[in-house]
């Protein structure tokens, strides 16, 4: 019997041998820690069990988005142009979670750089469904040229900083409040690998405004279950 590694290095011999320009997306949950081996064969690979529709949770072997999340984070240095760490498509819509929630999954697989598959049924969005799927500016830091996966750099307690560095210089930043009472967040720039002395403007991709600029650091009280995202240039 094949081990995983051999048995995809076949299929993507013949799916060369096509002709054809081809993604190939593997799929073996994680088991043999593909992300070790994968990027000299195929385009994608999934790195956990299956998602299911809820925050946090596990049930046999389907993982909560929040599960999923820690479980794909430490991935990052894996991923690049042309190879991707995907904790597995997007629940969003479907209606085990709260748009809040959802927002932050969306956020959150975005600024990991992974694929972005909708798992709803299109023909049925809401419009709350509908306005979390297609933020362009969202989708922007996801498709980034510069093929980054963003990852966390701040932690305490329920409260999290990550960040994603852009093509431009820039960083894409989430604050992600994982408690049940809204919280106040704060991003310093040596988190980002920017000297504390730098003056950086601030665009809101949920909201769609600028932020206004700032020195050192910048914060901002994130919603229970919820994010906020912004990007961070000069």
């Amino acid at each position: 019997m094949r081990n995983a590694e051999e048995a995809y290095a076949l299929m993507a011999d013949a799916l060369r041998a096509s002709g054809r320009d081809i993604l190939f997306s593997m799929c073996e949950w994680g088991t043999s820690k593909p992300w070790l081996w994968a990027a000299k064969i195929g385009n994608m690979w999934r790195t956990t069990g299956d998602i299911t529709d809820k925050w946090a949770s596990k049930h046999g072997y389907s993982w909560g988005m929040a599960s999923i999340v820690d479980m794909n984070e430490p991935l990052w240095p894996y991923a690049g142009p042309g190879h991707w760490n995907d904790p597995d498509m997007l629940e969003v819509g479907n209606g085990g979670m709260t748009d809040a929630e959802y927002r932050s999954h969306f956020s959150l697989w975005a600024i990991m750089a992974a694929p972005l598959i909708a798992g709803n049924d299109l023909s049925a969005m809401s419009p709350a469904t509908r306005t979390i799927l297609l933020n362009r500016e969202v989708i922007a830091v996801d498709q980034d040229v510069a093929g980054t996966q963003g990852h966390r750099v701040w932690k305490d307690g329920d409260r999290e900083v990550w960040t994603k560095p852009l093509a431009d210089g820039g960083r894409a930043v989430v604050l992600w409040n994982q408690g049940t009472a809204p919280a106040p967040i704060t991003v310093e720039w040596p988190m980002l690998g920017y000297p504390a002395s730098l003056r950086l403007k601030i665009r809101d991709l949920w909201t769609h405004g600028d932020a206004g600029a700032a020195v050192g650091r910048w914060s901002a009280t994130v919603p229970s279950h919820g994010v906020v995202m912004v990007t961070l240039k000069l």
